[in-house]
């Protein structure tokens, strides 16, 4: 099973609302065989519904047992181009070393690389968040990570504690590597559209000894309010 196949079918059924499997053969290159499997694997989770002549993408089906794709504004980003975030996530990965303070953002992208580290093995790693997603899987995390959480106000639609409690917070830590998204990237900076979540990031790529960008190309050359870095500050940009 190809989930980064899987996934991008999800992202095409979610923009196209409905294909017929000649059309996801087409789309994606695939046999009637592996389509199938695709779509087995999907409707199983409840993401995806059967339909006379295709399948279609499941709307107002309850989805449970992959991902909590519930009604929120966060869960709504959590399941959008499920594809090129496990690209991402994988490539992230890889520049995680042993003995790595890390900070993960409360981005849905970067909570793909959280699911990565549920199956790492490293011996000695830390991570810093202020994500409530990220702090409720940390028990399927190897039991010798430390997770450290920053407290402050909720934000309900990052699903995350910002404001001055957190970059207080952030202020006594040493970071080896932040790991953070935006809502765009250009030539002309990188941007969020909420202003606390700005500072925080200040502050975080202002601790951090490497700083990496995970954001997806629909990203590139869009522009938010609160522009909270230029593209030079980080070490690398990570897209798929």
């Amino acid at each position: 099973m190809n989930e980064i196949r899987a996934f991008a079918i999800l992202d095409y059924l979610k923009d196209k609302k409905y294909a017929t499997i000649k059309m996801l053969c087409e789309q994606f290159e695939a046999s009637v065989a592996t389509v199938y499997r695709d779509i087995a694997f999907l409707s199983a989770r409840g993401v995806i519904r059967r339909v006379r002549g295709g399948v279609a993408f499941a709307e107002h089906t309850s989805r449970t047992g992959w991902k909590d794709f519930s009604a929120s504004p966060y869960q709504e980003r959590q399941n959008w181009k499920c594809a090129a975030k496990q690209q991402i996530a994988e490539k992230a990965f890889a520049k995680i070393s042993e003995g790595d303070i890390i900070f993960l953002d409360s981005s849905t992208t970067v909570s793909w690389l959280a699911d990565k580290l549920i199956d790492s093995s490293f011996a000695n790693l830390t991570v810093v968040t202020n994500s409530v997603t990220i702090s409720q899987k940390f028990s399927s995390f190897p039991s010798q990570y430390i997770l450290i959480c920053l407290g402050g106000c909720y934000d309900l639609q990052l699903n995350s504690f910002l404001g001055q409690s957190a970059i207080r917070e952030l202020e006594r830590l040493s970071i080896s590597k932040a790991f953070v998204s935006a809502f765009g990237y250009s030539d002309d900076g990188i941007t969020t559209n909420h202003e606390n979540h700005a500072s925080l990031l200040v502050k975080v790529l202002q601790l951090a000894s490497r700083k990496y960008l995970l954001a997806d190309k629909s990203k590139h050359d869009r522009t938010g309010l609160f522009r909270f870095a230029d593209k030079c500050v980080f070490d690398e940009i990570i897209t798929e």
